[in-house]
């Protein structure tokens, strides 16, 4: 229940009728017994600059959580990026610091490999292709990068931002072998889409599904639907695959610990959320 007391978490971003976090929040603060609440709230593209700074500054506001499209211009409207945001160029977090500061980290990253091993599927030494250099196409490339994989592509239609990205990973992990600008999948034993490919009905697949190698890890960051009709071409094809909400799972605990709670593990949040449909997914992996 919302009360005059309770901390508010904002979910901001644009369309929101995908978002999942609160189904997944909400029930373990309600278990918990802590008042506070996420609430969903659209912003578009156009209004975020504006919008921001002044709901960051609302008394109850504890932090915020940020997607898309917002991840990236959101580091522009802070007081402090932390490493992992700086490297990937994107924060899905931002906390309101006890001076009124804010700090933006990103957990994205973090959540999906988290997800990747939790599955059983280590990426050090393996190859990776991921497809969409925004917020979360970054924050997993980077992520992938920390984990130890030996060659990464990425490819976005945006030139510029997938090249950026390729910049700031040379500079962390000289080591890697890194291309640019091709998204055939082919040979890679990792491949992600981090674009918002599959969000609408009739959208394109991000790679060429006849191109996935049979036995590939196949990762997803679109959370419409559970099993996206990418995942499905994925799966007929003999592919190992993770759904966009596992990558959530895995990181909700490190946002919460980030905004000033106990973290809960990522298996209790499962036996809390009320997803629709969820449950049907055999450990949301397949």
């Amino acid at each position: 229940m919302l009360t005059g007391t309770t901390s508010l978490l904002l979910h901001i971003g644009w369309p929101t009728h995908s978002f999942k976090a609160p189904m997944i929040y909400n029930p373990w603060f309600e278990s918990r017994e802590i008042d506070a609440m996420v609430v969903p709230l659209g912003v578009k593209a156009p209004e975020f600059a504006a919008a921001f700074p002044a709901l960051m500054k609302s008394g109850n506001v504890r932090g915020a959580l940020v997607t898309m499209p917002h991840k990236v211009a959101v580091l522009d409207l802070v007081d402090e990026v932390r490493p992992s945001a700086a490297v990937a160029g994107a924060a899905n977090a931002v906390a309101v610091e006890a001076d009124g500061r804010l700090v933006a980290d990103m957990f994205d990253g973090a959540g999906f490999v988290g997800g990747m091993r939790t599955g059983g599927h280590d990426p050090r030494g393996d190859s990776a292709l991921v497809v969409g250099c925004g917020g979360v196409g970054s924050a997993i490339a980077a992520s992938l990068a920390a984990a130890g994989v030996a060659e990464l592509g990425l490819f976005d239609t945006r030139v510029e931002a997938m090249e950026g990205l390729a910049e700031r990973l040379a500079a962390h992990y000289p080591e890697l072998r890194i291309t640019t600008g091709h998204r055939d999948p082919a040979g890679f034993g990792i491949v992600v889409n981090g674009t918002p490919l599959g969000m609408n009905p009739g959208d394109p697949m991000p790679v060429d599904v006849d191109r996935l190698a049979p036995g590939a890890f196949v990762g997803e960051v679109v959370m419409t639907e559970h099993v996206t009709p990418f995942l499905a071409a994925a799966r007929a094809r003999g592919c190992a695959t993770q759904l966009g909400v596992d990558m959530l799972f895995e990181q909700i605990p490190a946002y919460l610990e980030f905004f000033g709670w106990e973290p809960p593990t990522a298996a209790e949040l499962r036996s809390l959320a009320r997803i629709p449909g969820l449950e049907a997914v055999v450990g949301g992996r397949g």
